[in-house]
């Protein structure tokens, strides 16, 4: 089996072999129905662990792919088959190239409105053979929600990339999950303006070191105190083991 899902701490975590990669994205973007990508951090790992109704989210999620090397060593310390560490941007990227090479489609959801239309002919620029057919602006108000899924139902996009200013974030297309026909979410905050070159991406160095938390911790110092929700992680980890 290309993919196998894993439960750490009784979240799930799945484990997919780069050279499997576009046969898999190919045949979920075949499948009917509501369907997501997401990027498992250990502070969402955490989320999930704690808070029932995103934990339900990731649960439900298609295809949950780790980006904390925690992750990985904390599956490894509990006798768990250890998955593959995915970098975010990397990982769009070439689901990208997948959409080119086989004419897909893309609608593009998030930023605001000039980050989100210079992420359009960035987009268009570099992968000509995508579709983009739709986008919209995050930090809109709620009363236009309701327009914005009709769109996205009539267009039917192979894949709506989401980015910053969508309420509920990443839970957003598992919250709306009975109002499309057939797509595929994926979530990625800064996507919307590292594609419109507003923000700079982490880089492979700096991302394969397992330094990432730094740069936010750069750009919010707040973050710092994540190093509590962190120690709670290696004690539940002490515990399950």
């Amino acid at each position: 089996m290309a993919i196998e899902r894993i439960h750490l701490l009784d979240i799930p975590i799945d484990i997919l072999s780069q050279e499997n990669v576009e046969k898999e994205i190919l045949d979920l973007l075949n499948k009917p129905g509501t369907k997501s990508i997401v990027f498992l951090s250990v502070w969402d790992f955490l989320k999930a662990h704690k808070n029932g109704k995103f934990g339900e989210c990731i649960k439900n999620a298609t295809l949950v792919l780790p980006t904390s090397k925690s992750l990985l060593k904390g599956a490894a310390k509990l006798g768990l088959p250890v998955p593959l560490r995915y970098n975010p941007f990397t990982a769009i990227i070439f689901l990208l190239s997948i959409l080119d090479n086989n004419y897909k489609t893309l609608y593009l959801f998030g930023g605001r409105k000039g980050a989100l239309s210079q992420a359009e002919k960035n987009v268009h620029a570099t992968f000509s053979n995508i579709r983009l057919v739709g986008r919209y602006v995050g930090y809109y108000p709620k009363n236009v929600e309701s327009q914005i899924v009709l769109a996205m139902y009539k267009s039917s996009p192979s894949v709506v990339l989401l980015g910053d200013g969508i309420p509920g974030k990443v839970t957003w297309p598992y919250n709306n999950r009975n109002r499309f026909a057939s797509s595929t979410f994926v979530y990625y905050r800064d996507i919307i303006n590292i594609f419109a070159k507003r923000s700079k991406r982490v880089s492979d160095k700096t991302f394969e070191k397992g330094n990432e938390i730094w740069i936010e911790i750069l750009h919010n110092p707040l973050k710092i105190f994540l190093i509590f929700p962190y120690m709670k992680y290696k004690l539940l980890l002490l515990m399950y083991k």
